[in-house]
């Protein structure tokens, strides 16, 4: 069990925002905005030997404030080349793009879904493009109408696929990816727990590649529910909850906490 670090990028600025409601005209409800840049969080990871991070650009690809959200992607990566990967709006027209601005790995949802439906044409595209091992699936998840199963959302978080995440769905993508993101969207940005089915599901998985859990972690009693639902086996990333990004959670307890996990 590990931690990632994560950067959010809207409008160019480093921010956290309330899960689900990102919303192409009207915004979307914001925890926090950062005075510092993208670069200084990339300086602070790198110091702290922090590498597996993400950086979600959270517009929409090809407007003007997209393009703003990759040149402060590109100066923290400049700060910490190899120690991010990045998504949001990501294609097989600038996936290379990113890896040569010094990404590992893109992080990839909307592209590979249409109709609903995993599109198993552009996965095999992509992957040959860039390669298995510098693709993470984002496979963020929530309930519709908050009950029943989960399923995939694309689009930031604003559409419905026909996909459920199940272990099923687990297995037959594991061979296109390095690794899994999985965001629990009815608690992301809230910071009032985790999703604790979504851990419980993730950590029953069995001889799978790595996954990270976003959603909701907002004290330290919540990462200690991590690592027993989810057997040890999920990393975390922690947002709105971190003083870093404005919250409670002091961060350098946090890594000493993680280190005697």
């Amino acid at each position: 069990m590990r931690f990632r670090p994560c950067i959010d990028i809207h409008d160019g600025k480093v921010k956290q925002i309330v899960g689900g409601t990102l919303d192409d005209r009207f915004g979307a409800e914001t925890n926090f905005v950062a005075e510092q840049d993208a670069d200084f969080f990339g300086r602070l990871y790198k110091s702290c030997k922090l590498p597996g991070g993400h950086i979600i650009l959270l517009n929409k690809n090809g407007t003007k404030e997209y393009r703003e959200d990759i040149r402060a992607a590109s100066d923290a990566m400049k700060e910490f080349p190899g120690g991010f990967m990045i998504g949001g709006g990501v294609t097989t027209e600038n996936a290379e793009l990113y890896l040569s601005l010094g990404a590992s790995h893109v992080i990839v949802t909307s592209f590979v879904f249409r109709d609903g439906m995993i599109d198993y044409d552009r996965l095999n595209e992509l992957v040959a493009l860039v390669g298995r091992e510098h693709v993470v699936l984002d496979l963020s998840c929530r309930k519709k109408d908050g009950e029943g199963d989960y399923y995939i959302v694309t689009d930031r978080w604003q559409k419905y696929t026909d996909t459920k995440l199940c272990i099923e769905t687990l297995d037959s993508l594991k061979e296109y990816a390095d690794e899994y993101l999985i965001h629990g969207v009815d608690v992301e940005g809230k910071r009032n727990g985790v999703d604790k089915e979504l851990i419980t599901l993730l950590g029953s998985w069995e001889n799978g590649i790595p996954v990270t859990y976003a959603g909701g972690i907002s004290s330290f009693d919540d990462i200690k529910i991590v690592k027993e639902l989810g057997r040890n086996k999920i990393d975390i990333t922690i947002g709105s909850a971190l003083s870093i990004f404005g919250g409670d959670m002091d961060f350098n307890e946090m890594l000493e906490m993680m280190d005697k996990l």
